[in-house]
C-alpha cells in the first residue's frame, strides 16, 4: 500500500516500520556566507493536511509565508534550532548542520519514533532515522520542514539587514552574489560573516576576490 507520508507515487512504506509519529528535518542556509544554518523538525497531523507542500526553493516567497502559517497551524508540533556562526567556524559548515538537525528534533513537543531527514547525512540521534536524498520533494514532513527553516532564515536576514545594510542581506539572504562580494571588498567582513568560508577568510586576508 503506497505510503500517504510520501508525495512520490512510486514510494512505499516499509513493511517493518514502526508505527508511530515521523519528524521530517530539513536544513535552510548551508551555502550562504554568513548567518547560522537553521533547521526544522515537523511532525504533521494526517487529520489537517495540508496542500501544496513542497520544495521550499520550488515556491515562491509569497507561497512560503503562507504554507508556513497553515505549518504552525495544523502540524502536531515543529521545532526550529539553529547553529551559529562562531560553530560553523569552528565545527565545519556539515557539523554545525547536523548539530542544527539534532537540536530541532530535541526540541519537539512530541517525541517522534523515527526521523526522516532531507540529505544523505543523519545526525546522531536517540531514535530511527533515515536520510532521503531529495526528501524535500519527496516526503511531506519534509518539505514542511523545508519552509519553516527556509522562512526563518530568510526573515533572520531581513532583521539582520536593517543593521547591515551596506550587505544587502535582505535581496541576497547571505549567498555569495556578485553584490554581496562586491560589499565584503568595499567594507569587510561583519560580525555575521561566516570566517571559514573561502571568499569572506581571503577578504580578511587582504586577497582580491
Amino acid at each position: 500500500m503506497p505510503s500517504k507520508r510520501f508525495l512520490h507515487a512510486e514510494q512505499r512504506a516499509l513493511a517493518w516500520d514502526t508505527p508511530g509519529l515521523v519528524a521530517g528535518v530539513d536544513e535552510a542556509g548551508r551555502g550562504p556566507l554568513a548567518g547560522p544554518v537553521v533547521a526544522a523538525a515537523v511532525i504533521l497531523n494526517p487529520l489537517r493536511p495540508i496542500l501544496g507542500l513542497a520544495d521550499s526553493k520550488q515556491l515562491s516567497a509569497k507561497r512560503r509565508e503562507l504554507l508556513h502559517d497553515e505549518i504552525h497551524a495544523k502540524a502536531l508540533c515543529c521545532s526550529i534550532a539553529q547553529a551559529s556562526v562562531e560553530e560553523i567556524d569552528s565545527l565545519n559548515i556539515l557539523q554545525a548542520t547536523l548539530l542544527a538537525m539534532r537540536r530541532a528534533v530535541e526540541g519537539l513537543r512530541l517525541p517522534p519514533v523515527k526521523v526522516l531527514i532531507d540529505g544523505n547525512q543523519l545526525p546522531k540521534l536517540p531514535v530511527l532515522a533515515e536520510a532521503v536524498v531529495g526528501g524535500d520533494a519527496l516526503v511531506a514532513e519534509i518539505s514542511a520542514a523545508s519552509i519553516l527553516a527556509k522562512v526563518y532564515r530568510d526573515r533572520w536576514c531581513v532583521q539582520v539587514d536593517a543593521d547591515w545594510p551596506v550587505y544587502g542581506f535582505a535581496a541576497h539572504k547571505g549567498y555569495g552574489t556578485a553584490a554581496h562580494l562586491a560589499a565584503l571588498r568595499a567594507h569587510g567582513a561583519c560580525l555575521h560573516h561566516r570566517r571559514s568560508f573561502s571568499p569572506v577568510a581571503r577578504v580578511l586576508a587582504g586577497e582580491q576576490i
